[in-house]
């Protein structure tokens, strides 16, 4: 089966562009072959800072033939149809059309059009012009003489060259003919800028992988990443240290080069007294470049290590020495901040914030400080913290905001909280909170566990989710601005971790009555305690639980101890596993289903003791004193919070139950003993819902 080798060689490709347009590519190519009916087997895009490339394998030489019946007009009908089906058929006169018979609406006419399915190169000339114009870059330009023109071009950088070639393994490919904007399709590239830039003829894949490899290109990302990664390793174990090793860096450098070549170069001894936070921020933002740290001390060494994109014949002694220049400067800078930032007390940066508005409806940050510090008091003894400490912290957290080095490393808030709090003599648990009361920020992130930094964390994630709350800026569909799926999450994981037990709706609305005055800010909406509910099945059902468990759990109402509601899924999941979870699930089900038609035919509910008088089966009995047991042995160990022993009682019930729907006619006919049958069945609901509403559960 022949394939397509395709290239698209440029300027420059900017390293934050790379990925989405080589799946881009990818995708654009695909989706058009299969439109046009040509199913591929394969199909891998690359880029690197020059170029775009795609090779997609086993595709068809050409397109099947098709075969289309299409039904015209009905005989003797008006001429101007029989006209217009003969021009939309491509038939020369009417006699050439079939006629088919519709038993209801009588004869039409039915035109057979052969359509021959056209060799692949001549579809893959058509559409590959299209997907190169309507590429869709984040930014694009036009250049040179044509862009004066209607219709150039527009590329990310200017466009040099295009590689289509199309043909079967066994023998050599034709070249796919098209011009775009005066750049004609040919099976020519160039390789390394500086090292090979000579013109190199390629065929397909294969080759041209291999031919750019022996031109200094390494064609794929993740092999460029693995080579800057492995030789950085080695680099520093070489020099008796251990590199710091940055994924998001790598895959940045990895599109920064062609053929990375590691280096290593040296700075100050003196900038080591920065924290090793503030030279690794500074050393990879400003020159993507890795650190390495002592493997005895755990600290930062003064050396970084850069990845080239060529191999210089001085050894890269000068390509050191530029960016020793550089990153002397910016640590000299760094340092300057730092020590600058250590003058002023946090507490005395604190004024600014009555200046800086937090949220038009929810007023400055000084005023959310103040309501996160209210909070955090009475938060603090529930989660077995300090309250003068954790009162401390929510005063101090977000001081770190109005520092230089924060101003010039935005990620490094919160941390350099810490430091500064440390420096100044601060309580070690109130310096930690003001980093660790950001998190956790994400799934992988640490939850804290020091009970002020849990307090102050806490705290700071509840007011932000009642204030958003109450003025209606809620999350809508995939737009969550304000990150309130990401704090409830912290919140949940923060409670669950801890294994915290905190009345979730009594806090928020103590944290409701912080919030400004006015009219669309003093209702908190019932919708909250739902959102942590589907907040906790992602949570729940990232660690495999089933999400139908929590819907039964919250479905009891006023469940907002998230702790517990944990500890009933786990226990109603393992009882569910079992053969008789199984099976009284079934009989509940039963039940709740004929007393649905039951209360729907009587336009009544069959509340109320039944009447042990009535009871005219032992199966009725046996299960009216199964229902009395379970009824007291579950609902005992629900307030002892037993779920397991809950659940066992739970399944006392399983054996009543199938005898009773064995040899019981629930709608006897006599009225009497049917309503009563009726409200039996309600017990049996009503028994179940001590630990979880059975009807809320899928199977």
């Amino acid at each position: 089966m022949p394939d397509l080798l395709l290239e698209l060689f440029s300027e420059e490709i900017p390293a934050r562009m790379q990925a989405k347009a080589a799946d881009d590519l990818r995708r654009m190519v695909t989706d058009k072959l299969v439109a046009e009916g040509l199913v591929y087997e394969g199909a891998k895009a690359f880029a690197t800072p020059r170029r775009l490339a795609l090779t997609v394998h086993g595709i068809p030489q050409r397109q099947s033939d098709l075969k289309e019946e299409r039904r015209g007009p009905r005989v003797g009908g008006p001429d101007a149809a029989i006209q217009g089906f003969l021009k939309a058929t491509g038939l020369a006169r009417i006699e050439d059309a079939k006629i088919q018979t519709d038993p209801k609406k009588g004869d039409f006419y039915i035109a057979l059009i052969e359509k021959p399915g056209r060799a692949t190169i001549d579809v893959l000339a058509e559409v590959l012009p299209v997907i190169i114009r309507t590429f869709p870059w984040p930014k694009s330009m036009r250049w040179g003489e044509r862009s004066a023109k209607s219709g150039s071009l527009s590329w990310v950088r200017p466009l040099h060259s295009i590689i289509a070639t199309f043909g079967p393994e066994t023998e050599d490919p034709d070249v796919v003919k098209f011009v775009v904007d005066g750049i004609e399709a040919g099976q020519t590239t160039h390789g390394h800028r500086f090292l090979a830039p000579a013109a190199i003829s390629v065929r397909r894949f294969e080759d041209y992988e291999a031919k750019l490899k022996a031109a200094k290109v390494v064609l794929d990302a993740q092999a460029r990443k693995d080579i800057i990664l492995e030789d950085a390793k080695e680099l520093a174990f070489a020099q008796g240290f251990e590199l710091v090793e940055d994924q998001v860096l790598a895959d940045e450098v990895a599109g920064l080069v062609e053929w990375p070549v590691a280096l290593m170069g040296s700075f100050e001894k003196e900038y080591l007294s920065i924290p090793d936070e503030v030279i690794r921020a500074t050393i990879r933002n400003n020159q993507k470049c890795f650190v390495v740290r002592d493997p005895k001390t755990g600290k930062l060494a003064n050396k970084f290590i850069l990845t080239a994109n060529i191999e210089a014949t001085d050894g890269g002694k000068v390509i050191i020495s530029g960016n020793e220049r550089v990153i002397h400067a910016r640590l000299s800078d760094a340092k300057f901040f730092y020590e600058t930032d250590l003058k002023t007390k946090l507490e005395s940066r604190l004024p600014k914030f009555e200046q800086i508005v937090f949220h038009e409806k929810l007023g400055t940050q000084a005023e959310r400080i103040k309501r996160i510090e209210r909070l955090v008091a009475e938060i603090a003894p529930l989660v077995g913290a300090d309250v003068e400490k954790a009162k401390r912290a929510a005063h101090l957290a977000k001081a770190d905001l109005l520092t230089e080095v924060v101003g010039e490393f935005p990620e490094l808030q919160g941390l350099m909280g810490k430091y500064y709090a440390q420096a100044q003599g601060e309580d070690a648990s109130v310096a930690a909170a003001s980093e660790d009361h950001y998190k956790p920020q994400g799934p992988a992130d640490r939850v804290p566990t020091d009970q002020v930094s849990v307090a102050v964390a806490l705290a700071d994630k509840i007011d932000t989710l009642v204030g958003f709350w109450a003025i209606d800026e809620k999350p809508t569909g995939s737009k969550d601005p304000y990150a309130l799926r990401r704090a409830a999450l912290g919140v949940i994981r923060l409670i669950v971790d801890n294994a915290l037990r905190l009345p979730i709706l009594n806090v928020a609305k103590s944290a409701l009555g912080g919030l400004p005055k006015k009219d669309d800010a003093q209702k908190l909406p019932d919708d909250l305690l739902a959102f942590f509910a589907d907040r906790l099945k992602v949570q729940l059902r990232d660690q495999g639980a089933r999400h139908d468990l929590v819907d039964a759990v919250f479905a009891l109402g006023g469940q907002d101890d998230l702790l517990l509601v944990v500890r009933r899924v786990e226990a109603l999941g393992k009882f569910l596993d079992t053969d008789d979870g199984k099976n009284l699930l079934a009989g509940t089900k039963r039940a709740s289903n004929i007393l649905a038609i039951e209360e729907k035919k009587d336009k009544r509910t069959f509340d109320g003791a039944p009447d042990a008088g009535l009871y005219a089966l032992p199966e009725e009995k046996a299960l009216a004193k199964a229902i009395d047991q379970v009824k007291s042995e579950a609902g005992a160990a629900v307030q002892k919070e037993d779920f397991a022993a809950a659940m066992s009682a739970m399944a006392k019930l399983r054996p009543a139950v199938d005898a009773f729907f064995d040899k019981v006619k629930v709608n006897d006919d006599e009225p009497k003993v049917r309503e009563n049958r009726l409200k039996l069945l309600n017990e049996i609901r009503a028994a179940t819902r001590a630990v979880a509403d059975f009807s809320k559960i899928e199977g």
